[in-house]
């Protein structure tokens, strides 16, 4: 059966959400072209089914003219309806695996997933650019590799939030999946991250803290100290 428009909007709606990450109504109205009451309209009724939910944005500093708008987030029933239709198997899998005596079969399984991701990301780690250079690439590997990735300045570095992760519930169970996730991601930056949140344990996105490179004037100074 064919969707009619308001059905395809609505998922538009969705789907650039759980791609871009919390939005105001006027945000997405400006990027789907659709007027506000439309867009009104089509986040009613994805809040209704539960797909979204509103909350108020972080500030930084509460000072400023009015309230601020809402944002619009993905909840975990909404990433359900897109891209994890396998997780049931793969948890179960592990689990059996585990209830083998072989729970280091499931570290060793994690960390193969995360030596296939750090080949994918070769480019990267030896490209000689610079670490927010290779956060962006690292970013759009991420993306490319279904993770609808995006990336930010934060503070003395950069930050990586991943709005969706295909394999969040079976993660939620086996936290090494992340814990080998992150160590790829620094061996392809080169540097040391720090995983802030994660979509596995309940957080809206999952972020990635990736401090700003050392310059080696920093580092020899650093190197003359320790001697």
């Amino acid at each position: 059966m064919k969707k009619n428009e308001p059905d395809k909007t609505r998922d538009q709606v969705a789907r650039v959400i759980l791609e871009g990450g919390p939005m105001t109504a006027a945000d997405l109205s400006d990027k789907l072209s659709i007027t506000p009451a439309g867009v009104r309209r089509h986040l009613d009724s994805l809040i209704a089914e539960g797909v979204l939910a509103p909350k108020d944005p972080y500030q930084v500093n509460s000072r400023g003219r009015g309230r601020p708008s809402k944002v619009f987030v993905m909840t975990d029933n909404g990433r359900e309806k897109f891209e994890h239709s396998y997780d049931d198997l793969a948890v179960a899998a592990l689990k059996f695996m585990a209830s083998k005596n072989g729970s280091h079969l499931v570290d060793e399984f994690a960390q193969s997933r995360a030596d296939d991701f750090e080949r994918k990301g070769e480019q990267i780690k030896k490209s000689g650019k610079s670490i927010a250079e290779k956060t962006k690439a690292l970013s759009k590997l991420l993306s490319k590799e279904g993770y609808a990735s995006t990336t930010d300045k934060m503070g003395n570095g950069e930050e990586i939030c991943q709005h969706h992760c295909p394999i969040a519930h079976v993660a939620a169970e086996y936290p090494q999946l992340c814990e080998a996730e992150t160590a790829a991601f620094s061996a392809i930056l080169g540097t040391h991250v720090q995983r802030l949140a994660t979509i596995a344990h309940g957080d809206g996105v999952c972020t990635t803290f990736v401090p700003a490179n050392i310059s080696p004037q920093v580092k020899s100074k650093i190197k003359e100290g320790v001697r």
